[in-house]
């Protein structure tokens, strides 16, 4: 028996600087897609309040501030895509900023404190959730049939690719695959990989975009063109063979206006 998944996927809302123009079209775009599974692929937190940088001194938000955005933000996508759609969270090098090990952010003794699942009012919300550690190896990806989720580490304009060739290789090497990231901001969608210009290979990579803001401070002066809001949707097979023999899925950006 094969099963089938519909899965909606997005990435980077860095809270709390979602936009809520963007937030109110996720959400009407969630009640319709009505998905089997539901991916957040990192970035969840800005981390902005927490960072090494002189910069954080002058931000106007709190830790405490960018928690109960997200568990907010997190809540009403749980209560739009039901009870029984499955859900998980890619970390991504912000959320991993909060749990580094370096106390010029956050030190030591007071980590178990401030670990956002440990909040006492809003920690609850975030262990409703299925988290994946920020690593770069398969312990990092969340599969679901033929697709290999995972937040992205470097921002090149090949980096999809060549992350994409990576995991591949990392969560086994089997054929007729899709690699699904965000990390840069910039949506792509689903794209076959080459060994050579003529040598296709019988894997694929898409990046599902950012669904927080298209021009952040620290961005003023950088290009952002290629940025946009969007949400991955695929539709594949759930069995997970060692071997596939055939393109099992189907995959589509939906891209903001």
């Amino acid at each position: 028996m094969t099963n089938r998944a519909r899965i909606a996927v997005i990435s980077c809302t860095h809270s709390p600087f979602t936009p809520p123009e963007t937030e109110r079209w996720l959400l009407d775009q969630l009640s319709e897609i009505k998905p089997t599974h539901f991916g957040h692929l990192g970035d969840v937190f800005d981390a902005e309040a927490a960072s090494v940088h002189a910069s954080s001194a002058e931000a106007d938000h709190t830790l405490e501030d960018e928690y109960e955005h997200a568990a907010r933000f997190l809540s009403r996508v749980r209560d739009v895509v039901g009870p029984e759609c499955k859900r998980w969270i890619n970390k991504g090098n912000h959320d991993a900023n909060l749990e580094a090990r370096d106390p010029r952010r956050i030190p030591a003794s007071l980590r178990s404190l401030v670990h956002f699942q440990s909040h006492p009012e809003f920690g609850e919300e975030f262990r409703r959730w299925c988290w994946v550690d920020y690593e770069k190896s398969k312990r990092g990806t969340f599969q679901i049939g033929p697709c290999v989720f995972y937040h992205g580490f470097d921002c090149g304009l090949s980096s999809d690719e060549i992350e994409g060739l990576q995991m591949m290789y990392a969560t086994g090497g089997h054929a007729w695959r899709l690699a699904v990231r965000g990390h840069t901001h910039r949506p792509l969608e689903a794209t076959q990989m080459f060994r050579t210009k003529k040598s296709p290979l019988p894997w694929w990579y898409m990046n599902v975009g950012t669904c927080g803001p298209l021009k952040p401070g620290y961005m003023v002066r950088k290009d952002t063109s290629l940025w946009g809001s969007s949400i991955g949707v695929i539709e594949c097979s759930t069995n997970r063979p060692s071997r596939y023999t055939s393109r099992e899925f189907d995959a589509q950006l939906l891209r903001m206006p």
